[in-house]
């Protein structure tokens, strides 16, 4: 019996040592994604370029986006969207999606050759949704297409600041230092903008006097690449998501509009003024037409402020003349006009251009200037600008 007892005891000891030393074993590779992807404009061109140059993580990849549309007067020019023409040159099938929101909850998502629901060994890949400055909230019925985990936006902001249609924007309008890119899980609409758990995120400095569309981009190439590298990871079985932090505070970015083009004098400074115009003037409003910042003169028209500067040294003549905000001035030593804004600081504006008139130099502006826009202070003529229509 004790021979017997020892006999055992060395089958264990030898059972132990050989699988206490086997190396653990990870699960195998999933295969590449088919992936249908949402977008529509420069930001989602980038992210589809660093997936395309990616390979390895998708089989076969179908575009979602947004159809044509006539602009301009009288419908006289047609849009595109950047993605359908970058999906055409990459061979990529490119879908429309309906132009109403009625009509976009019952649209039939694209079918790839084989079936969606697993049917065969070997089962084929899985289906995954992904979208990049779409630009449409997207229905109920077709994330649940969808399993969890396999539907992501990539989204220009360190979440859960700047949830909503325009981070970039708000990131150059607050000044903000930092910003960064996360790829998050798309959830319901009642559940939350912008507000799914983060699968993988990157932080950047935001460079000083960046304009949107620098600012755009390197935020969509380095949302590309995070992208690609969570894709990767999910495949490998590495990937993990974390909730958002809770921060009730955070600032939202919600959608541009023509209004926020408008510049009230009395209340920004002119570095305000001036990070706005970095911000928003390239921005397509809902006419799908360039929207410069702009003010009211006194008859009633706009005028646009093209491309200004903070004037840290007006003379003393402007100075003296723009004795409230909005009063401009022409200064013929800079061969600009001169703005005053809030808190004692002034902007300086080298071109114009007054509502249904051609983009002039400050100079020849100022010589087409109306008497009824005109008025006289200590001996000198000024120009009062508006934040509404008088």
């Amino acid at each position: 019996m004790l021979f017997l007892g020892l006999r055992r005891t060395q089958r264990c000891t030898r059972l132990h040592a050989r699988y206490s030393t086997r190396p653990t074993q990870t699960p195998p590779p999933r295969r590449p994604f088919d992936i249908l992807f949402f977008g529509r404009d420069e930001f989602s061109c980038l992210v589809l370029q660093q997936l395309y140059a990616a390979q390895d993580v998708w089989q076969q990849m179908w575009i979602a986006t947004q159809p044509d549309m006539k602009t301009g007067r009288r419908g006289s020019v047609l849009s595109v969207s950047p993605l359908k023409t970058l999906g055409q040159e990459l061979d990529i099938p490119v879908h429309t999606i309906p132009p109403d929101r009625p009509s976009f909850r019952h649209w039939q998502v694209p079918s790839p050759p084989h079936p969606f629901t697993p049917s065969s060994d070997p089962p084929p890949p899985e289906r995954l949704l992904l979208t990049a400055s779409f630009g449409r909230i997207l229905p109920n019925s077709l994330l649940e297409l969808f399993s969890p985990g396999r539907r992501l936006n990539v989204h220009p902001s360190l979440l859960p600041m700047y949830r909503g249609a325009a981070p970039i924007q708000y990131t150059i309008m607050d000044g903000q230092q930092e910003t960064g890119v996360c790829v998050i899980e798309m959830m319901q609409m009642k559940k939350g903008i912008d507000a799914g758990e983060i699968w993988g995120q990157r932080r950047m400095a935001v460079p000083d006097g960046v304009e949107f569309p620098t600012l755009r981009d390197t935020l969509a190439v380095e949302g590309g690449q995070l992208l690609v590298s969570v894709l990767r990871d999910i495949l490998r079985s590495k990937a993990v998501s974390i909730p958002q932090a809770i921060e009730p505070d955070a600032p939202r970015a919600p959608l541009i509009t023509a209004d926020d083009s408008c510049v009230d004098f009395a209340t920004m400074p002119a570095e305000v003024v001036v990070r706005r115009h970095r911000a928003i003037s390239h921005q397509v409003c809902s006419s799908l037409d360039m929207k410069p910042l702009f003010a009211y003169l006194r008859t009633g028209r706009t005028l646009q402020l093209h491309d200004p500067f903070v004037e840290s040294a007006p003379s003393e003549g402007a100075k003296s003349l723009l004795i409230n905000p909005g009063m401009m001035v022409y200064e013929p030593t800079t061969k600009a006009l001169v703005i005053r804004c809030a808190d004692d600081t002034c902007i300086r504006v080298g071109q114009v251009k007054q509502q249904d008139r051609a983009l002039l130099s400050a100079k020849q502006w100022w010589n087409g200037v109306r008497p009824e826009m005109v008025v006289s202070v200590g001996g000198g003529e000024k120009v009062v600008l508006l934040s509404s229509q008088p």
